[in-house]
C-alpha cells in the first residue's frame, strides 16, 4: 500500500519476544481509513498478541507501529484515546440497564457530559433498542448484546475498532446482522480491524493478513488471495497456510 494521510496504522519490522519465544516475527503492514482489515491465524499464530500492541497494552521488543498517528511504543496512553475495542466476551456489564451501559462507555471514552444523553437517544434509535432502553442487559439476546457492544465500542466516534473475535458463539443470522453494523460504520469512515475464525467473514473484509507462526504469510483482497493459492474459499486458503505452522498454541 502507498504510505500516504490515509493509513491510519502503519506497522513496520514489529516484533514481540518473550524469553526465547518469538510470538510476532517482524511483521509489516497499513491499514487505510475505512478500511475493514481482517487480521487471521490459528490459535498460536500471534494475531492477539499483535492487536495487544497495536492496541498499546503491550510494549513490542523491536520493530515500530502507529495507530491513529500515535507511536504504539511511547504514545500507548494516545493510542488508547484515539480507538475502540470489542472482544468475544463483550465487556459489558450485565446488571446494568442498556442505556446505563451506553452512559457508562460514553463517559470512560471521554464524550463531553453534555453530549451524552444526544449519543444515547441517537445510539438508541440506530439499534432500534428504544423498547429495550431500561432492560438489563443480562436479559437480551445474545445477538443484542453482540450489537449493543459493538455500538458502545465506538460510542466516542474514534478513527479505528479493534474487534477480537467478535462474533463467537453467535448464530450466523446474528453474526450477518453485526457485520451490517461494521460495514455502516466503516462508511461513516471508522476503520475496522477485525480478528475471526470464521473464514466466511473473511470474505467481507476489504483485504485480509493471514499469520503463521508469527509472520504474515499472506495479505491481500479475499478475491486476490483465492485466485493466489487456487482456492474457491478463504477457508481453503486458511487451510493451505495454517498447514505450514510448526508450533502450537502458546
Amino acid at each position: 500500500m502507498s504510505k500516504n494521510n490515509m493509513s491510519v496504522i502503519q506497522v513496520k519490522n514489529l516484533t514481540k519476544r518473550f524469553g526465547t519465544f518469538t510470538a510476532v516475527d517482524n511483521i509489516s503492514f497499513e491499514v487505510e481509513k475505512g478500511e475493514i482489515f481482517g487480521f487471521l491465524g490459528a490459535n498460536g499464530a500471534g494475531k492477539t498478541t499483535a492487536m495487544r500492541m497495536l492496541c498499546g497494552l503491550s510494549q513490542p521488543t523491536s520493530g515500530n507501529g502507529t495507530v491513529a498517528g500515535f507511536d504504539i511504543a511511547t504514545q500507548s496512553e494516545e493510542v488508547k484515546r484515539h480507538i475502540g475495542y470489542m472482544s468475544q466476551k463483550f465487556a459489558l456489564y450485565e446488571d446494568l440497564k442498556v442505556w446505563e451501559n451506553m452512559r457508562l462507555y460514553a463517559g470512560i471514552y471521554g464524550v463531553p457530559r453534555a453530549e451524552i444523553p444526544i449519543v444515547i437517544d441517537q445510539m438508541l434509535a440506530s439499534l432500534g433498542f428504544e423498547s429495550e432502553k431500561n432492560t438489563l442487559v443480562k436479559d437480551l439476546p445474545l445477538g443484542w448484546k453482540q450489537k449493543l457492544a459493538f455500538s458502545v465500542s465506538i460510542i466516542h466516534r474514534p478513527e479505528i475498532v479493534f474487534l477480537d473475535e467478535p462474533t463467537g458463539g453467535v448464530d450466523p443470522a446474528a453474526r450477518r446482522q453485526f457485520w451490517e453494523l461494521i460495514y455502516k460504520a466503516a462508511a461513516e469512515g471508522i476503520t475496522v480491524f477485525v480478528t475471526t475464525h470464521y473464514m466466511d467473514e473473511a470474505e467481507y473484509c476489504h483485504r485480509v493478513s493471514i499469520m503463521v507462526d508469527g509472520k504474515i504469510e499472506a495479505l491481500d483482497t479475499p478475491a486476490n488471495l483465492k485466485k493466489q493459492f487456487s482456492a474457491t474459499s478463504m477457508d481453503e486458503v486458511f487451510t493451505k497456510l495454517a498447514r505450514k505452522a510448526e508450533r502450537r498454541e502458546n
